[in-house]
């Protein structure tokens, strides 16, 4: 560990399939738009700084074959391959971000040749890319702090290095924590209806040798009360101005637990995760999921044929439910709209 979630290989992008997780490690590769398009749609690639770069790389497989003689066409063709992109997923703000600081690379630099124009995209996606890595060390480092020798965490969803380029967000610091010699075990909440918390922050812990225990996401009540878990930590794909945080669906009945057993909650992102053009969470876009990814369990039906279905895939934790929010930049503490003020987006 860190596992290589993503990387530009050769002209392609390489991205481990993580819906074959945790029985297969296997790679996609990706030469043309719509093959990362469907990569990030049916979860193959997840977590909003792993699409945020996804759809950086997805821009410039889309736009490389252009045949573009001027500026203006150009943007034409830019634009298209944008606004597919951006038609992926609507929630993690990660995604518009790198697709917005893409598009002003391409016309702050209007005067450049065609093909300076592309390797220049290149160039910032791959930048996106190795920032998101800094970032990831940076943030764990800080928030690392946070965490005490002998800690239990518990963890909703999967916010690690299959999330990120690196080192990831939330599980990123419990890694940092772990080597810097504190001794922290995590539980691991399975993360109904698509399993991340089973499937891959199991398994990515696992593979880390850190000390981490699966329970169903019904269990959080119980060990809290019996006084198992020290601390919550997930990470976000939005966070609006006044600290209102949108991740996986679960995330608001966590906290809501941890509230009230008094247990810390705290949540990690990098500041591409601040959406500061929003006031509260009742603004951010909530992705609906199949209805199959409810009703069915690897393929076996597991309700009744024809069942009216519910699933959104992210819910919103308000801000007063959340302790702190770990950046790169520092620690943001209530009041959020004071505290987050001025972080922005990288």
């Amino acid at each position: 560990m860190p596992v290589s979630t993503i990387t530009w290989d050769n002209g392609r992008i390489k991205l481990i399939d993580q819906t074959k997780l945790p029985s297969e490690l296997s790679y996609i590769y990706c030469s043309d738009i719509k093959c990362i398009w469907d990569a990030i749609k049916t979860l193959r690639v997840r977590g909003a700084p792993a699409i945020g770069i996804a759809g950086a790389l997805g821009i410039v497989i889309g736009i490389q074959d252009s045949r573009a003689q001027n500026f203006e066409d150009f943007e034409k063709e830019l634009k298209e391959v944008s606004d597919y992109m951006a038609a992926s997923r609507p929630t993690a703000v990660n995604l518009f971000w790198a697709i917005d600081r893409m598009k002003k690379t391409a016309l702050s630099n209007r005067n450049r040749s065609i093909s300076g124009l592309k390797e220049l995209l290149l160039k910032t996606a791959l930048d996106i890319l190795e920032e998101d890595r800094k970032v990831c060390r940076k943030m764990s480092r800080i928030g690392s702090d946070l965490l005490e020798d002998g800690d239990t965490v518990l963890t909703h969803c999967n916010a690690g290095a299959l999330a990120t380029a690196d080192y990831g967000t939330a599980l990123g610091i419990i890694y940092k924590a772990v080597e810097l010699g504190k001794r922290i075990s995590v539980y691991v909440d399975e993360t109904r209806p698509l399993l991340q918390g089973a499937r891959l922050s199991a398994w990515e812990l696992k593979q880390a040798k850190i000390d981490v225990t699966l329970i169903c996401d019904n269990t959080a009540a119980v060990v809290m009360k019996q006084g198992k878990i020290k601390k919550v930590l997930i990470g976000a794909d939005r966070i609006a101005s006044n600290g209102d945080t949108a991740n996986k669906i679960g995330s608001y009945t966590v906290a809501l637990l941890a509230k009230t057993h008094k247990i810390p909650f705290y949540v990690a992102a990098p500041t591409s995760t601040l959406d500061l053009n929003i006031a509260t969470g009742r603004e951010i876009p909530i992705e609906e999921r199949d209805s199959k990814e409810v009703t069915h369990l690897s393929g076996r039906s597991i309700a009744p044929e024809g069942i009216s279905v519910y699933s959104p895939a992210f819910d919103i934790t308000p801000s007063n439910l959340i302790t702190a929010i770990i950046t790169e930049e520092g620690i943001a503490y209530p009041p959020y709209e004071e505290s987050l003020k001025g972080k922005g987006s990288r």
